[in-house]
């Protein structure tokens, strides 16, 4: 698969046109906010485009990429936005809106499956294998082509996972459930923030 992929240093370029729905992903040195720093959010318009900031780790100067991500009117699809919606409050200092999350969608829509990882939904919805080989990897000096590639298959794909999810949400009558539970994410980073990473819900 042919894939446009751009790495930008920093931030995005001024003039960079993006859809109102786009999915983005992150990396990071580990997976220990305190400890470990973001290294990359990367973007795509659904259409085998990737654009890949590697941020300043010292600043996290990234007006563009802020106004993007807090735009209302674009929609966001993450895996696990959890995570990055986590790493993204802590380092880049802002709150993501309009988000959607497709690890919760699968977990929600696909009840007849106990695997709700990208490489899994990837294959159900995409018919395409996916490494997650480099997952461990480095992202934090200069970037291998192999690197780059894996990172842009983080979000080509989600777009056709997302459309796929939701049908299946409709279709079952679990969308509304779907959309009451997403309100949470907020709430749920902030737990993580604060270190309340576990179940609040248990006995």
């Amino acid at each position: 698969m042919n894939i446009d992929i751009k790495l930008h240093k920093e931030d995005l370029p001024d003039q960079l046109l993006l859809s109102d729905n786009i999915a983005v992903d992150c990396e990071f040195m580990g997976l220990n906010a305190e400890r470990d720093k973001l290294c990359l959010v990367q973007i795509s318009s659904g259409n085998k485009d990737a654009h890949i900031i590697q941020l300043n780790r010292d600043t996290y100067d990234a007006p563009n990429l802020k106004k993007l991500l807090r735009n209302k009117s674009i929609n966001k699809i993450f895996h696990y936005a959890r995570a990055d919606l986590l790493f993204i409050k802590k380092y880049l200092k802002i709150e993501v809106e309009n988000v959607n999350c497709t690890k919760i969608m699968s977990k929600i829509a696909r009840s007849y499956s106990d695997k709700h990882g990208l490489k899994d939904l990837v294959k159900e919805f995409t018919g395409n294998d996916i490494s997650k080989n480099l997952q461990s990897s480095d992202f934090g000096g200069d970037l291998t082509e192999k690197q780059l590639q894996y990172c842009a298959k983080d979000v080509i794909f989600l777009h056709e996972i997302f459309r796929g999810l939701y049908k299946i949400l409709i279709r079952e009558n679990r969308d509304k459930l779907y959309l009451d539970t997403l309100k949470f994410i907020y709430s749920r980073v902030n737990l993580d923030l604060a270190s309340f990473t576990g179940d609040i819900w248990s006995h």
